[in-house]
């Protein structure tokens, strides 16, 4: 239990405030009344309808503080699967039923970072829940501390097939071309005599300036005075690069390759370079319950009770202005 929950008699303070009477009525004698015997004059706090829901609305909103900084949870999922997002669906329903959860819950995640996303909720889950996580993971840099024992089941890797467009320009198109032969992969390259606005790289390999209205991601440069942005780019494994209007640019004193080989081990080098590295996958294997690790604070709750928060504090300032009118 959070001890923020002993901040509770808080609440009683709104209700001490608008009992007090903060408004004093100045009385003075009548020179009609010397006579009359003297008392002391006695003043009722009448509560109207504006008070009463203005001080509605503030034990409300201390309260609602209160539980925000608790930060209460209520589990109450049962047993769940969590399926990857691009997890074949043939093959989730076949590792739901072998695990025997045909009957759980199903939650669509919504990235592939698993672990993240349980260990944000997993105070929503009973003590005895039984969890599946259905698809391909990527593998965290610890091994992940849940108060839940998790099964994993990763999807078999798949090979996935994909067009690029490809527009050589170049009085060597080729030994261009036989380079782009050469390249191995479930990746099919289009290669094309003019750029269009499908084209996502450009073999530049003339003296001349390109087109200014020239366009396209990337840039391969065959002669490096094409451009003037190559002549202090920074250079890793022989590869100059550098961004320019056009594009992002390549360039290399070794292009085109003279065989597959060499046209093969550089394009390899290329995509290291560029594309950023892909992440390990989770093996299929079932996480032991850790009864040590903390769940962090911040679930759904949470959230929920930020934006009644936020409504509570403009309907009390609402409210209280309209009293002082």
């Amino acid at each position: 239990m959070s001890l923020w929950w002993l901040a509770t008699p808080v609440l009683l303070l709104p209700i001490w405030w608008h009992r007090q009477k903060r408004e004093r009525a100045a009385v003075k004698p009548l020179a009609t009344a010397r006579f009359l015997p003297r008392s002391i004059p006695l003043h009722k706090r009448v509560w109207r309808w504006h008070d009463r829901s203005l001080l509605l609305l503030r034990c409300l909103l201390l309260a609602t503080v209160i539980a925000w900084l608790a930060d209460p949870a209520f589990p109450w999922r049962g047993d769940a699967v969590m399926i990857v997002p691009g997890t074949d669906s043939a093959w989730a329903d076949k590792q739901i039923r072998e695990a025997g959860l045909s009957d759980a819950s199903r939650i669509a995640l919504p990235h592939a970072d698993a672990f993240a996303w349980l260990a944000q909720h997993e105070r929503e889950w009973r003590a005895g829940a039984r969890l599946l996580v259905v698809g391909n993971v990527p593998m965290p840099a610890s091994r992940p501390r849940l108060a839940h024992s998790v099964i994993v089941r990763t999807a078999p890797a798949l090979l996935v097939k994909s067009e690029h467009r490809v527009a050589i320009i170049s009085k060597r198109a080729d030994q261009w071309r036989a380079m782009f032969a050469a390249i191995e992969g479930p990746q099919r390259y289009v290669l094309q005599d003019a750029p269009d606005a499908g084209t996502e790289l450009i073999v530049w390999d003339l003296p001349e300036t390109p087109p200014e209205a020239m366009r396209a991601p990337l840039w391969w440069a065959g002669e490096r005075s094409a451009f003037p942005e190559l002549k202090n780019a920074p250079a890793a494994h022989g590869l100059h690069y550098a961004d320019s209007a056009h594009g992002r640019l390549w360039w290399s004193a070794n292009w085109p390759p003279g065989d597959a080989q060499a046209a093969r081990a550089q394009f390899e080098t290329w995509q290291r370079l560029h594309y950023p590295p892909l992440a390990w996958t989770t093996p299929s294997q079932t996480l032991a319950a850790d009864p040590a690790s903390h769940a962090p604070a911040g679930g759904a709750l949470h959230y929920l009770m930020t934006i009644a928060l936020l409504v509570l504090f403009a309907l009390e300032r609402m409210l209280s202005h309209a009293k002082r009118r």
